[in-house]
This record gives C-alpha cells, sequence and structure tokens, in this order.
C-alpha cells in the first residue's frame, strides 16, 4: 500500500528489497537496492541498511567480493551517525572489570562451590548455553526446546538484573574473585529465586518441564558468577569455527548497544571473540563444574547424533520431536537475529563461509589460529 501511494519512498523501497531476499528472489532484490543507493537515500537508517543488505544479498548471489565492500561501506555509515567510540569505551571498561573479577579465580573456588549445601532448592535443573554469538546456539536451543522435558529461553535477560547487576565488586582489595567467593548463602538465595521468577514471567503458568535452559551468548562472559550463585549449574558451549564466527557476525545489521558495536569492523569483532572465548577456556581450565562442548559443524552433519549427546548431557532422553525442531521454532517468538534460519530446515551452507572472505580476514587469521587449535579446526 505505501509503495501504491509513496513509490520512491525510502523505507518502502528498502523493505521491498527485504521481502525479496527473504522471498529468496535476490536477483529482483538487488535491482532495488542498486536503484535506491544511487538515488540517494534520505532516512538515516535506509542510508545504511540499504548498503548493508546488498552486502547480504550479494554474498547469496555469490559476489563476495563486492558484498563485502558494500558491508564495509554500510558500517562506516552508521559510524557518521552514532558516537560509535562511546560504546566501544563502555564496552572495554566493562571488560576489564570482568577480567579482574576472574583473574583470582581458581579450581579449589570452584569445586568448593560445588560441594556447599545449596543456597536453596528448587524443582527446576537450570542450564546455561552459551558460546560466541553467531555459534549455533540458537539452533541448538530450538533443538533441546522440542524436548517436551525442556523449557528453552532466547536470550532472556533474567541473569543479568537478578543475578549479575545485583553482585556488587569493590574495586579496592581483597580482590573480585574473593569477595564473589564471600557472598552469603542467603543473597545468594534470593538471587536464585529472583532469577526463576524473573525467567519464568515469559512463560504463561506453571511450566512443566523441569529443565530450564537459559540460552544467551554474551553471558559466557560472566560464566564465574553464574557458577558462584548456581553451582549445579549444567553448562554448554556452542562452537564453531572461530573464522566463520567472525564472517558471520560482521554480517550482522542489529540495533547497537556496547556489545554489538564490536561488530562494525573485523578487527574488533575478533577482539569481542577473543575477549568471550578466553573466559570459557580459562574456566574450562580451571573445570570443577558439569560442562559439554558441541560443534555446529557436527550438529548440521548429524542433528540426531550431535543433539541426542547433548539432551543426554541434561539427563534426559532423546525425543523425535527434536529431529523436526524447526516446526516447533515458527510457533514461537525468538529474539535472536537467526530467528528466520532456525524456522528451516538444517543447511551446510554455512560450513566453511569465511573461505569465500578469506582475502579479507587474512591479516587476522594470526590471532585466530590459537583458537582454531584450541577447538579442534585445522588452521
Amino acid at each position: 500500500m505505501i509503495l501504491g501511494q509513496h513509490p520512491r519512498d525510502d523505507q518502502a523501497l528498502y523493505f521491498r528489497a527485504l521481502l525479496l531476499h527473504r522471498k529468496k528472489k535476490d536477483a529482483e532484490a538487488e535491482i532495488v537496492l542498486r536503484d535506491l543507493i544511487a538515488a540517494g537515500p534520505r532516512y538515516p537508517y535506509v542510508k545504511y541498511a540499504a548498503p548493508h543488505l546488498l552486502g547480504v544479498v550479494l554474498d547469496q548471489l555469490d559476489q563476495y567480493s563486492e558484498a563485502m565492500q558494500w558491508l564495509i561501506q554500510a558500517k562506516a555509515q552508521v559510524r557518521t551517525i552514532t558516537d560509535i567510540a562511546v560504546l566501544e569505551r563502555s564496552y572495554d571498561d566493562g571488560g576489564r572489570r570482568r577480567r579482574d573479577l576472574l583473574a583470582g579465580l581458581t579450581a579449589d573456588m570452584i569445586r568448593r562451590w560445588r560441594q556447599e549445601p545449596p543456597a536453596s532448592r528448587e524443582n527446576y535443573q537450570i542450564a546455561f548455553l552459551g558460546g560466541h554469538p553467531r555459534s549455533g546456539t540458537t539452533l541448538l536451543e530450538q533443538v533441546l526446546d522440542a524436548n517436551p522435558e525442556v523449557l528453552a529461553f532466547d536470550e532472556p535477560t533474567a541473569f543479568h538484573h537478578e543475578v549479575e547487576k545485583q553482585i556488587q565488586i569493590r574495586p579496592s582489595p581483597p580482590d573480585g574473585a574473593s569477595q564473589l567467593d564471600a557472598l552469603p548463602a542467603l543473597r545468594r538465595a534470593e538471587m536464585r529465586q529472583r532469577y526463576i521468577k524473573s525467567l519464568l514471567r515469559e512463560v504463561p503458568g506453571q511450566p512443566k518441564q523441569r529443565v530450564l535452559v537459559d540460552k544467551n551468548p554474551s553471558p559466557t562472559m560472566s560464566l564465574n558468577i553464574w557458577l558462584r550463585v548456581f553451582p549445579e549449574l549444567k553448562v554448554i558451549i556452542a562452537l564453531r569455527d572461530p573464522r566463520d564466527v567472525i564472517i558471520s557476525c560482521f554480517f550482522l545489521n542489529i540495533m547497537l548497544n556496547a556489545t554489538n558495536a564490536n561488530f562494525l569492523s573485523l578487527e574488533r569483532t575478533v577482539k569481542h571473540y577473543s575477549d568471550l572465548m578466553d573466559v570459557w577456556l580459562r574456566m574450562r581450565e580451571l573445570g570443577g563444574f558439569e560442562w559439554i562442548e558441541t560443534r555446529y559443524e557436527d550438529v548440521v552433519a548429524d542433528l540426531e547424533k550431535e543433539g541426542r549427546r547433548v539432551t543426554e548431557f541434561l539427563g534426559l532422553p532423546w525425543h523425535g520431536n527434536q529431529a523436526r525442531s524447526y516446526e516447533t521454532a515458527r510457533r514461537k517468538v525468538l529474539y535472536a537475529p537467526t530467528y528466520h534460519d532456525v524456522t528451516q530446515p538444517v543447511y551446510r551452507r554455512s560450513i566453511n563461509r569465511w573461505q569465500r572472505y578469506a582475502e579479507a580476514l587474512e591479516p587476522l587469521q594470526a590471532r585466530l589460529a590459537s583458537y582454531c587449535k584450541a577447538f579442534g579446526y585445522e588452521a
């Protein structure tokens, strides 16, 4: 209707191109976007969203070099309309605080936390599904959620508001890990109860499922806090070839915040990957808690085999519905930027995607090599 009344409206043309892309009519979408960009969009959003979408469309049309050029142009445009430096400083300041909190953590602390009497007893088993964004967390969430005994949550805010923000660590000695270690049982019990109450606000009634899965990549950086409040936590970490993760994150066009601002350049995307996965590597080294790693490539190669392995880690049997999780996903409200992908049958096109952009990644390959080795990918 808008196009009929205003055939040259920037926003209407952009969304027409977006719908064409969603319908896999990328050749038609390309024409609309090139004409739109050539005409000079007036709306700030369209000024960067149109070249970004053109990059996505050209990727689908196997025009990889030009796709990368349009993505870089789109992200440069974002920097002209938003003070990205402020967001980057906020992220970097938070990163320093997280590293300080993690630095004094010991394996003995984690083991002792598990041996302490429970701060409170609930009727649910809590599991955390983390890893870096674009590592297959949403796909795995949907596979687990299709099990009748699992209730999976897509990037809830309960942990951030009811646990992470409630822990006030003083910047002066004793160090942050010691302060975390000394968190009183009564305080931890309050956080646990508030967290579960907040989490369950997202579903109607009293859920019958006994396993609650909190899927949220970013809180992987706060895994030490998770384990202090929920020492019995089952931790699932989704892995994917680091180079594919970097390219996939760079292709995102999502609302800016201190975290997502990193995805405006390949260099900062690699920094964010390093920050988050360094936390996981440190926690994995310390041990003393229940964890499992799962690779996106294995899920795609044999969904039932890998899905069964992770499901059994949660103490549950595999259910036939899990092999058709994309059908369940179509009936859910999903907040992750991959919502469109997980409503389709599993596909293999995203594996080794980085090779199409090897030239752009070349200056960063050395920084990613250690992670490829740590997670079993050929460098």
